[in-house]
């Protein structure tokens, strides 16, 4: 497995520098920075050198890592996001927790994202986001009650008018429409 993303990453290396072009997109998932970069083609913004540029641990900031992977998981290329948030050095950042959590979760791994948003959590209670994606994993999962207590888990932190509140709220409707 490594090896096949090592020769794809090879490829990408020798044969589209100069097709990566930075688009600006807006982020809503936690970064305080406003507007970030998202690289085409499996690239990573690296904000240090203001390129875009390979994966590699250590060489990219975990804040362009962070970027980066969860603009793959939001445009549903989960095990590339993995990839790439795996790539991290701090291994406890919620961020990167829960948007591992994320990604294993919408491809299909609930019961592993549950294990990086219950990490996230015990890094970071008050993580409201996590708590809302923590509620829809466990309606994945058709347990209703667990997805009730971080609905008032988040009420606690934000109440009822917060964006997480409310699409918690959402999906826990939904399934018992569903249902």
């Amino acid at each position: 497995m490594q090896t096949r993303f090592a020769k794809v990453l090879a490829g990408v290396l020798v044969s589209l520098p100069l097709l990566a072009v930075p688009v600006f997109s807006a982020d809503s998932g936690g970064s305080s920075s406003g507007d970030e970069v998202k690289c085409d083609n499996g690239l990573v913004y690296n904000k240090k050198t203001k390129k875009c540029e390979p994966p590699k641990a250590g060489m990219i900031d975990d804040d362009s890592l962070y970027s980066a992977g969860r603009a793959l998981a939001m445009d549903g290329k989960y095990d590339e996001a993995i990839k790439v948030l795996t790539l991290a050095q701090d291994k406890t950042d919620p961020r990167i927790l829960n948007y591992l959590g994320y990604s294993h979760r919408k491809a299909g791994r609930v019961l592993v994202g549950l294990g990086y948003y219950q990490e996230a959590l015990r890094n970071n209670p008050d993580y409201t986001l996590v708590r809302e994606y923590m509620g829809e994993a466990h309606l994945m999962l058709g347990d209703v009650a667990a997805a009730r207590v971080q609905l008032s888990e988040i009420e606690k932190r934000c109440g009822k008018g917060c964006r997480e509140y409310g699409m918690l709220e959402e999906h826990i409707d939904a399934y018992l429409r569903a249902g």
